[in-house]
This record gives C-alpha cells, sequence and structure tokens, in this order.
C-alpha cells in the first residue's frame, strides 16, 4: 500500500480510505502495520452522523418490530398473560442493566464495534471473536425474517391472497438499498420517523385497550360491559398461567428477540457526534421505554382477549395476526385493525433497516480488527462501508427461500442461527463490564474519573449476567422437552441451534489464533495485560490518560461531577420529563 504524506495528519493516522483493490490484496486475518492503516483510514472514515434525537430514537424504535407486534402472540398461546408479562419484565430489567452496563462502556471508549471489540479487550479475544460474528449472524438472519414476516402481515388483508410474495420482498429489498445509498444519516433520519409512527401507535393502543377493557365499546360482539382481569382466571387460564412452569420457560425467547436492538445505541457510539452526552441520555430513557411501550401494551393485550384465542398460535414470520390486530377485532372495531396492521408493517420494515446497520457495523469493526476479512473492512469516501451492505442485502434475498414449497424448513433452521444469540451478547456485555470495573481499579483509578457511571453498578452487571444463564437454562429445558410433545433432537437442535454455532466460532478462532495470533492464546485476558487507555475518548485522557497531570485530573474530576450533578427542583422535573418523553 503507498500513501502519500499529505494523505496522514499530525498524529500519523490515515486521513482517506484506500482503494478496493488494496482491501483485497494480500492475507485477508491480518494485523500487519500496513494493513491496520487501511482499516483506521476505513474506521475514520464512518461519519459521526448521529445526533441527540436519532440516538434517543434508536434506542426504541430499533427494538419495536416484529417480536413485540406478531411474535409475541405465540408467547400469549403458550405460556398466557401473566407468564407473558412476567417474562417481559424479567427480561426487561435484563435489558436495563445491560444498557446501564454498555453506557459506561460506550462513552469511555466510543469505538467501532462497541460491544463485541469491549469483549476482545476485556475478556477474551477469541470469545469477542465468537460473539461478535454469532451477533453478525443473527441480524443478517433477522433480516429475511422480518422481510417475511412483512409478506404475512400483508396477508392479513384478503385482497393479497393471490398475490406472490415476490411482489412484496422485491420493493422492501429495494427501499433497504435506497436507505443505505444516504450512510449512516439516512439510516438515523429513517429510524427517527418510523420510531415515532410506532411511538404514537402504541400510545393510542393504550387509550384504547384501557377503554376496551372498561367496557366503552358498547358494541362488543364477544364480551358485554366491563372486562376486568377475567381472562385471567379460568376457563380462560390459572391465574394469568396456561402450560404453568412449561408455558413460562417458553416466553424467554420471544422476549429477548422483541427488545433484541435496544443495544444499537452502543453500536453507534462510533457514530454520534457527542457519545458522552447522548448515550447516557438514551440509555437513561430506556428503563421508561420497556416499561409504557412493552410491559404496559402487553399486559392490555392479556386482559382484553383470552389467550386461548386460535388466531395468537402462529410462530413468527408464519403468523399473520397481530395479538394487538386480534384484540381491536375482537372487541368489534371496524377499520382500526386494517389501520393498525399497515403500522406494525410499517415497524417491522424499521427493523429491518436496523438488521442492515447491526450487521453492517459488527462485521466492519471484525475485520478492522484482523478477525474477519480485510476487504469487509472497505469505507468509501461518503462513510459507507459498501462490502458489508452489500453481504447483508444479499441474505436479505433469503426471503425468497419461503416460495419455495419447503422453503419454510430451510428458513427455520437460518433462524435457529440466531435464536439464543441476544443472551450470549448481553451475558458478554455484563461479563465485559465487570471485568473493565476490575482493570480500572488494577490500573489504580477511582470511579470518580468515569463520565458515566451505571446505575446499579458492577453489582448490576452480575445480576445481568445470571438473568442470562436462568434465559439460557430456561430454553434448554424446552429444547429438551417442547411444550405438548416428547424429546425430539431435531427440536432440541433447532430451539439450540446457537449454543453449538458460538462455541464452534469461539474454538475456530482458539486454534487459529494458537498458530496465528499468539497473544490470543490465552483462555482469558490477565488484568495486568488489560489495555483501559486503547480506544479511551480522547478529552478522557486529560483525566485519566498514562500521563495525565495530578493537578489538572483532580480539577476535571470536579468540573464533570458539577455538569451530571442536578441543581434543583426544575433540573430533576426536566430530567423525568425528558426521559419520558
Amino acid at each position: 500500500m503507498t500513501l502519500d504524506s499529505g494523505d496522514f495528519n499530525e498524529k500519523g493516522v490515515p486521513t482517506e480510505p484506500a482503494p478496493f483493490s488494496e482491501h483485497v490484496r494480500g492475507r485477508q486475518f491480518s494485523v500487519t502495520e500496513d494493513d491496520v492503516a487501511i482499516v483506521t483510514a476505513d474506521q475514520n472514515k464512518l461519519h459521526r452522523n448521529l445526533h441527540g434525537r436519532h440516538m434517543q430514537m434508536i434506542a426504541i424504535g430499533g427494538a419495536i418490530g416484529a417480536g413485540l407486534f406478531v411474535g409475541s402472540g405465540s408467547a400469549f398461546y403458550s405460556g398466557g398473560p401473566a407468564a407473558v408479562l412476567l417474562g417481559f419484565i424479567i427480561v426487561g430489567v435484563m435489558i436495563y442493566l445491560m444498557m446501564q452496563a454498555l453506557a459506561e462502556l460506550a462513552v469511555m471508549y466510543p469505538i467501532n464495534g462497541a460491544f463485541t471489540m469491549y469483549v476482545v479487550k476485556f475478556l477474551d479475544p477469541s470469545w469477542g471473536f465468537a460473539v461478535g460474528w454469532n451477533y453478525a449472524i443473527q441480524w443478517l438472519t433477522v433480516l429475511p425474517f422480518e422481510i417475511s414476516a412483512a409478506c404475512n402481515i400483508i396477508h392479513y388483508w384478503p385482497g393479497s391472497d393471490g398475490i406472490n410474495n415476490s411482489a412484496w420482498i422485491v420493493p422492501i429489498l429495494v427501499a433497504l438499498v435506497a436507505i443505505q445509498f444516504f450512510g449512516v444519516r439516512g439510516y438515523g433520519e429513517v429510524e427517527f420517523g418510523l420510531s415515532m409512527l410506532k411511538i404514537i401507535a402504541c400510545l393510542g393502543f393504550m387509550i384504547l385497550g384501557i377503554v376496551i377493557n372498561c367496557g366503552g365499546i358498547t358494541y362488543n360482539p364477544n364480551v358485554d360491559g366491563y372486562i376486568g382481569g377475567r381472562y385471567w382466571h379460568e376457563p380462560y387460564s390459572s391465574g394469568g398461567f396456561l402450560n404453568g412452569f412449561h408455558g413460562f420457560c417458553t416466553v424467554f425467547v420471544t422476549a429477548s428477540f422483541a427488545f433484541n436492538g435496544t443495544e444499537l445505541t452502543g453500536l453507534a457510539a462510533a457514530e454520534t457526534a457527542n457519545p458522552k452526552k447522548e448515550i447516557p441520555r438514551a440509555s437513561n430513557q430506556v428503563v421508561w421505554r420497556i416499561g409504557i411501550f412493552y410491559i404496559v401494551n402487553l399486559l392490555l393485550v392479556g386482559l382484553d382477549i383470552p389467550s386461548s384465542e386460535d388466531l395468537l398460535s402462529g410462530d413468527g414470520a408464519e403468523s399473520r395476526y397481530s395479538p394487538f390486530v386480534v384484540t381491536i377485532a375482537y372487541a368489534g372495531i371496524k377499520v382500526l385493525p386494517s389501520i393498525f396492521n399497515a403500522v406494525i408493517l410499517i415497524s417491522v420494515l424499521s427493523v429491518a433497516n436496523s438488521c442492515t446497520f447491526g450487521s453492517t457495523r459488527t462485521m466492519q469493526a471484525l475485520a478492522a480488527n484482523g478477525m474477519g476479512p480485510k476487504f469487509f473492512a472497505y469505507v468509501d469516501k461518503h462513510g459507507r462501508p459498501v462490502v458489508v451492505v452489500i453481504i447483508q442485502l444479499l441474505f436479505g434475498c433469503l426471503a425468497f427461500i419461503n416460495l419455495a414449497p419447503n422453503g419454510g424448513v430451510i428458513f427455520t433452521w437460518l433462524l435457529s442461527l440466531s435464536g439464543l444469540s441476544s443472551f450470549f451478547v448481553y451475558g458478554s456485555i455484563a461479563a465485559a463490564h465487570i471485568r473493565f470495573r476490575q482493570a480500572w481499579r488494577h490500573n489504580g483509578h477511582s470511579l470518580d474519573e468515569l463520565p458515566f457511571k451505571a446505575k446499579f453498578g458492577v453489582w448490576g452487571s452480575w445480576l445481568c449476567l445470571l438473568i442470562n444463564v436462568v434465559c439460557l437454562m430456561a430454553q434448554f429445558y424446552v429444547a429438551l422437552f417442547p411444550l405438548g410433545g416428547s424429546p425430539d433432537a431435531g427440536y432440541f437442535f433447532e430451539a439450540y441451534l446457537a449454543a453449538p454455532l458460538i462455541l464452534g466460532l469461539y474454538l475456530v478462532w482458539k486454534v487459529y489464533s494458537w498458530f496465528m495470533v499468539p497473544s490470543h492464546r490465552p483462555l482469558f485476558i490477565p488484568l495486568k495485560d488489560v489495555d483501559v487507555y486503547a480506544g479511551m475518548r480522547e478529552d478522557q485522557k486529560v483525566i485519566s490518560g498514562v500521563d495525565a497531570d495530578p493537578e489538572q485530573r483532580r480539577a476535571s474530576i470536579v468540573e464533570q461531577e458539577e455538569e451530571n450533578k442536578k441543581k434543583g427542583i426544575k433540573d430533576w422535573g426536566r430530567g423525568v420529563v425528558r426521559s419520558v418523553l
């Protein structure tokens, strides 16, 4: 590779990406000086075009999609309303604790790849490789799932029955290509607009759900007057539960899938104009949004329709009926079910947009750290990782598999690759945060130096890790003993395939690095070898850098504490309003 002197800044870091020909030349999994120079220029070209409003909407908008609006129906059918409510609360607590840990790390280290690189940095490069590629594969396979779910949502309308699904798949893929053309700013603007629509729809459903439950729909053909909690009792359910503990265990994977995408705020840290300000704000809002948009809405669905309703029995991309739409139709309301179904369709497209962002940024970061083909890191002059965008969109074409007679079987196995991915990712983020705190203390630093501290500290991360382990155990139980059936090897691997996949990825890199990257041989990175300074935000180095002046450090800590301190009732009130709205 040849660079002119004008291609470097005053620190000797490349300022312009190398041409694509340089990316495909030589060894792909490489960390040589020249190859690092190539990918460093690529990373620097990822534009910081995401602002506060984008980050706040990504925190909630990236998560609300088919998992909540469609997938929750099967959870109601198998577990009952109480199981859904309790399962989503447990997973919601885990998500909040994970987001607090991720925010602390992302503010300190706003690096490309975020949590994947935190696992590499603080735990073990081999496990970081496994988690990163498992996360990328998850988004790669979720995209065709979301497209297929969109097609089935369209089939809710009778007039679409005779139309081939390819008529819907092609326009969706074209729309995703158009969004990617505008880079990260296009992603942010689209997510902002679609998330606003989803939030308005959720708030509207909450009002309608309360009206339905209180008997406000006088022409309801199924219930006369006040509903209350009748569907939580016999003959509809046993205290809100169906199929007992077994049914309750089936809810966790659905819940984690519904929350999937919340962590994108951490992934977007490298492209955020002001990570120190915007990431904590977006992370702190998660608790309110989980409570309002997930828990309250699902509570109302469970109160307003019986969970034994047959329309709720479809699984994932096979379901044509959202429990939200079924709730409105069950009350005898006309036209509105079609309107809400259109909103759900748009929500699914929003998550498809997030799929492209999540997978491209993760693969680009892995390639930039020698854990993927070098040409994956290529970024054009507009800050777009073109190669991985193309790969993601090609995976989107897998939605055409559903057009084949046995396409559903193939598609189910593809999805099983990502079924448990979220638990491994969230648990690894919590473990990375725990190790960061240990390494931070080992290097003689105090918590006062941190610009943002997780609300529940390291204990919150321990609880987050424990919940993830419990959820994996619950899914193992369900995979081994299917609900309403007997043990079956095919079903077990279909439900638990992500576990051997991530272990296989771990072993692949551990064996490869044993010969090619000797520094990655240990099972985990010893505390004394953890580099807490690499990747640190520039203005943080004044406080916590290796050569930081003690007087300057003390003054900066006082200034930082003053910035974070709320001055009175007015500031506290403003903070609460901002978090909710």
